[in-house]
Parts: C-alpha cells; sequence; structure tokens
C-alpha cells in the first residue's frame, strides 16, 4: 500500500475515534448548526492565516474557539435564539472569511480543498496534529463526560443536584471547536459535521448506554473512512465526499434495519 494511503488512513481514523463521542453529544444536544457555525468559521482562519502569513492550523483554531466563546457569552444574554445567533455567527464568518481573501488577489490557494478536504494530501505533521488534538479532545471530553451528561439529560435537575452546568457545557464547545479546527483537513469545511452527525446517528440505533453510542460511533466513523478511502481509490472519487457517502449509507442501512425488527 502507498505511503500516502497510510497517511491518509492513520488521519481519518484518528479523526473518527475522537468524533463519535462528540458527536454523541452533539445529537443528544441538537447541536449541528453549531457544528456547522463552526465549520464555516474555519474559512474566515484559513483566509487571516494567509493575511498575517501564520500557521493556517493554528489561526482557524483561535477563530473557532473565539468564536465558540463569543457564542456562549451572547447566549447567556437571551436576547435572540440560539439558531438566530448561530446563522449570523455562521453566514457572518463564511463572508469576511471570502471577503478577506478576495482582497489578496495574488493569493493562490486550493479553496476547494478547503472545503472538501484532501485526506490523500495530509502530511506526517497534519497526522501529529490530528492524533494530538484527538487524544486532547478524548480527555478533556472524559473528565466532563458525566456533568455533560447530566445536563443533557435535564438540566435543571442537574442545577439542583449543584452539577457545574455551566463550565461543562463551555468545555464541550471548546472541544468540538477545536476537533472541527483541526479535523477540517480530512473532510473539509462543509463537510465536517457530517462526520459528527451521521455515525453518532447510525449508532444511536444499535447502542443501549450513552457509553455504546459513543463507541459504536467511533466504529462507524472508522469503517466509513475506511470504506471511503477505498471507495476513492477504486473509482477515483474525491476522499472527503466518498468518506461521507459511506458513513450516509451506513445510517440507510441502519435505519432499515431497525424498521424491519
Amino acid at each position: 500500500m502507498d505511503d500516502f494511503v497510510l497517511r491518509a488512513l492513520l488521519a481519518g481514523i484518528g479523526v473518527a475515534v475522537a468524533a463519535g463521542p462528540l458527536g454523541a453529544f452533539v445529537v443528544w444536544r441538537r447541536l449541528a448548526y453549531f457544528g456547522d457555525t463552526l465549520a464555516h468559521s474555519a474559512l474566515l482562519g484559513v483566509a487571516l492565516g494567509f493575511l498575517f502569513d501564520a500557521n493556517v492550523t493554528v489561526a482557524i483554531v483561535v477563530v473557532c474557539l473565539l468564536l465558540a466563546l463569543l457564542l456562549v457569552m451572547m447566549q447567556r444574554q437571551q436576547r435572540l435564539a440560539s439558531d438566530t445567533l448561530l446563522g449570523i455567527m455562521s453566514h457572518g464568518a463564511l463572508a469576511l472569511g471570502l471577503v478577506v481573501l478576495a482582497f489578496m488577489e495574488g493569493l493562490r490557494m486550493d479553496l476547494l480543498g478547503y472545503l472538501f478536504g484532501d485526506i490523500l494530501s495530509v502530511t506526517r505533521g497534519d497526522i501529529v496534529w490530528i492524533l494530538a488534538t484527538g487524544l486532547l479532545v478524548l480527555a478533556g471530553l472524559a473528565l466532563i463526560w458525566r456533568p455533560l451528561l447530566a445536563d443533557t439529560v435535564h438540566e435543571e435537575l442537574a442545577r439542583v443536584e449543584g452539577v457545574a452546568v455551566v463550565p461543562a457545557r463551555l468545555g464541550f464547545m471548546l472541544l468540538l471547536a477545536l476537533f472541527i479546527a483541526v479535523s477540517m483537513k480530512v473532510v473539509g469545511i462543509l463537510l465536517i459535521t457530517s462526520l459528527l452527525i451521521i455515525p453518532a446517528a447510525t449508532a444511536r440505533h444499535f447502542a443501549r448506554t450513552p457509553e455504546q453510542m459513543a463507541l459504536i460511533a467511533s466504529l462507524i466513523g472508522c469503517l466509513a473512512v475506511s470504506g471511503g478511502l477505498l471507495a476513492s481509490l477504486q473509482w477515483d472519487l474525491p476522499a472527503g465526499p466518498a468518506v461521507v457517502l459511506v458513513a450516509a449509507l451506513f445510517f440507510l442501512v441502519s435505519f432499515g434495519w431497525r424498521r424491519g425488527d
């Protein structure tokens, strides 16, 4: 097997393993639109990274983390509904990123690569970033798992029992922002939320406990990455979208399986 395929497989599995538990909470808490908002803001991070001649990955991480913090602060004001805030921030960040890129006329970049990912071009440095971030995300999620789960099941009851709801919620948003910022190299800005949602939604059909759902989602994500890469090499398909399509196929099969029970 070629070296670039092994790198792509390792990077994809690293993303899928971390995406499983995160995606489970995204599905439970109905935060798909929040994931889209962070993904769209990643393009602003790309633009600012090129504008200031900085590391693009670091710029994306900073922008996503700042956006997550800004969202938490604005939600506490309770002047607008969360979906309205997310819509404003998502499209605003995406538009600002495109405007910044438009001003850099001499810039040559693969915009489609950022939008749809280019897993087959990941480097060893990218793999280090992805694996290190994945371990950090999983470790952080393990620390806040119980309070975050309690908040997800019943917020008022969790507050009464003295659960640190706000720190757990903020920690989850920051972990999600960090994950999206680093893993967009694999499936791209427009598809990263799919890798969070689809495996978790598929796992929901088979899991009996939250922990089982997180583990099954990670496994399905790994299978989707492997199947998508195989399809990409076999039929010359774009790798990122192929991964998402395989994950969607797993969901359709699982949905039909459950309906047949």
